[in-house]
């Protein structure tokens, strides 16, 4: 598919987006703060960073939405002073009802990742999840990062999509199209408003197409990544022992099968005990990743790629 073609129409269609998703972004991806989401986000960084987990004074979270990283990260003590940030104020808004609502306290700021308005060398942490893949420029992203750390300041993403991973989560979402209509059927639940057998090759409408709000979904990505690529944007802006690993495949394969065909219903037509199918499955395959695949093949077939590095003292 077609995406926009100028890094504004990114900036714009990503803050678009997710303001429209941010209300219900929660439930559709089984963003958690409890005790599995911690577990989650725990997992993530033992592969990171290993065991024990080093503690950091001041981080910021780029792309931080509702707060999946940061809060959780918080609730473990893994971080002391977080500041959250992100290109749509909507994501902010629920992140800072998340915080309060688990009793933790956090700093939010709406702003771009190419241009973060804090001062030099003023964080131990910079991190993130699911974000560098929509930034437009991300040598300018990168060396943002790099300036606002500290000397000997780390950093680290997950959840960043790889080019092979993401051609392989094609063929489940195709299926999953196609057998739609009778698992609507099946939970008794209504078309989505607008759905009809949605194309996936649609076109990018233009500056001033008519779709806006969670029907952009399709467009706010601007590219996956090879793993020697990804090393190589935070090697080209400075950064010391960078490593790239990957994780998840077999849990991706089920979770977009999953996420495919909720998209196609109504919300509220989707039953709780589908709804804890999906994600308990998620969970189960995750597992099953961990143990016997992630570390045994190459990092480009899994789904999501892992970068971490610091910068030199």
């Amino acid at each position: 598919m077609a995406a926009p073609s100028t890094a504004e129409a990114i900036r714009d269609v990503n803050t678009r987006y997710h303001d429209a998703a941010a209300e219900g972004y929660d439930t559709k991806w089984g963003v958690d703060l409890g005790e599995v989401g911690r577990q989650q986000v725990r997992g993530k960084l033992h592969k990171l960073l290993g065991t024990p987990l080093p503690q950091y004074g001041r981080s910021l979270e780029i792309g931080a939405g509702t707060g999946y990283f940061t809060l959780n990260m918080l609730q473990d003590g893994v971080v002391h002073d977080a500041v959250a940030t992100d290109i749509s104020p909507g994501m902010l808004t629920a992140l800072r009802a998340n915080a309060q609502r688990i009793g933790v306290d956090v700093d939010t700021v709406a702003c771009d990742a190419e241009e973060l308005p804090f001062e030099d060398e003023s964080f131990d942490l910079v991190l993130g999840h699911a974000v560098l893949h929509h930034i437009p420029h991300l040598d300018r992203a990168f060396a943002e990062f790099r300036r606002v750390l500290r000397p000997r300041g780390e950093f680290l993403f997950a959840g960043e999509p790889s080019q092979t991973g993401d051609r392989i989560a094609a063929y489940p979402k195709r299926a999953a199209l196609r057998g739609a209509p009778l698992w609507r059927k099946l939970m008794c639940a209504r078309p989505a408003d607008g759905y009809d057998a949605p194309d996936t090759q649609a076109e990018w409408p233009g500056e001033h197409g008519e779709l806006d709000g969670e029907s952009l979904e399709r467009f706010v990505d601007v590219r996956a990544f090879d793993p020697d690529e990804l090393e190589a944007w935070a090697g080209g802006a400075g950064f010391a022992d960078v490593r790239v690993r990957g994780e998840e495949l077999l849990a991706n394969w089920f979770g977009w099968i999953n996420r495919t065909l909720e998209a196609t219903a109504q919300p509220d037509d989707i039953p709780w005990l589908w709804r804890q199918y999906a994600f308990r499955g998620y969970l189960a395959l995750q597992r099953v990743d961990v143990a016997l695949l992630e570390g045994r093949l190459p990092a480009k077939v899994f789904y999501n790629l892992m970068i971490a590095g610091r910068k030199a003292g």
